[in-house]
């Protein structure tokens, strides 16, 4: 069991990590402004109406990544834990530039082939240093799996981030999931950070919500958000009393990995391109139907704690049990999906 002087400064790390944001974030904006770095709705899937400062990404990397730094000025990690932060800080910082460089390319930004060929070699840094999926066998298949989910993820996490608030809540909540299933063990990593990742985005979001001072993350700040949490799913053992707990991730990250499937089958369904932009997204939809964006973003933070503590709960209860927690809400995702496919989004 993890000891309390690590809970303390677990807990340090996301107050340090949420301070940082916080206090860096509207100096970034007004960097931004000077500069020109603007995300202007210059494509028809923007959704927002005049130009709005960019690159809030950097205030959450300032916060994310100097949180652990400090942290590790304060406390002796276990090897294993500060060679597992490095491979999270070195994939979160390739996934970070990746996104910065597509931020200032905007409004096109990079190609998507780019963008996942990055991701995928961020990926392969983490196997490097030993996170990856174990539980398949050949070996080989584990990794690959691993490749997809992290830049799987990834683009999920990006792909949400259409509304003020929406991507940076989901990711303080998925980010307090797999914290609270990983604080009993003695998974440091998983737990140093999530935490920093809880507190930075926790950070930017009164910024992200302003409505005088506003700022988006942009894909530096989704994208890295996004890697992250890849990365501490992989890091945590959810089976330990039953073989469905290992399910327990996609329930944390069950809302942005539900819109990136959805919107992706709308694409194709229509003979799109799955990896181009849309306004298909059920946030979209759900304003489609007169729910206001405060409503939309409350709505969607309340359903990603509710299935973290559904997650958390699978990975406690015998294996019937937890069969049946993943029917009722696959019967629920279900019944919501045919509900919002009946809204109209052509006019």
């Amino acid at each position: 069991m993890i000891g309390f002087s690590h809970i303390a400064l677990i807990v340090g790390a996301a107050a340090a990590a949420l301070l940082i944001s916080f206090s860096a974030t509207p100096l970034v904006r007004l960097a931004a402004v000077r500069m020109g770095w603007l995300d202007r709705p210059e494509t028809e899937v923007k959704t927002h109406k005049h130009p709005v400062p960019a690159l809030g990404g950097v205030a959450i990397w300032m916060g994310f990544a100097g949180a652990l730094v400090a942290a590790r000025f304060f406390t002796t990690f276990p090897t294993g834990t500060l060679y597992r932060l490095r491979a999270v800080l070195i994939g979160g910082a390739m996934v970070f530039v990746l996104g910065v460089v597509d931020d200032l390319k905007k409004p096109h930004g990079l190609g998507w082939k780019t963008k996942m060929a990055v991701q995928a070699l961020a990926a392969l840094t983490l196997i490097h240093f030993g996170i990856k999926i174990r539980f398949l066998h050949p070996d080989y298949l584990g990794t690959a799996l691993t490749v997809f989910w992290v830049v799987g993820i990834t683009n999920a996490v990006n792909i949400i981030d259409i509304m003020d608030g929406l991507a940076a809540s989901q990711a303080a909540a998925a980010a307090l999931g797999f914290w609270l299933i990983a604080l009993p063990s003695e998974d440091l990593y998983v737990n140093f950070a999530a935490a920093a990742l809880l507190g930075a985005s926790a950070g930017f979001l009164p910024w992200n919500l302003s409505s005088r001072r506003k700022i988006f993350m942009g894909d530096s700040g989704s994208m890295l958000l996004g890697f992250t949490l890849s990365a501490v799913a992989l890091g945590t053992d959810f089976t330990l009393v039953n073989p469905l707990g290992v399910y327990a991730p996609l329930l944390i990250l069950a809302v942005p990995i539900y819109d990136t499937l959805y919107v992706m089958a709308v694409r194709m369904s229509q003979g799109r391109s799955p990896f181009l932009g849309s306004k298909d997204h059920f946030a979209l939809r759900l304003e489609r139907l007169k729910f206001n964006r405060a409503q939309i973003v409350a709505l969607s933070l309340f359903a990603a704690l509710f299935l973290s503590a559904c997650a958390w709960l699978v990975t406690l209860v015998a294996t019937p049990w937890a069969a049946a927690i993943y029917g009722v809400l696959g019967l629920w995702a279900a019944v919501v999906t045919w509900l919002i496919s009946q809204v109209d989004m052509r006019a």
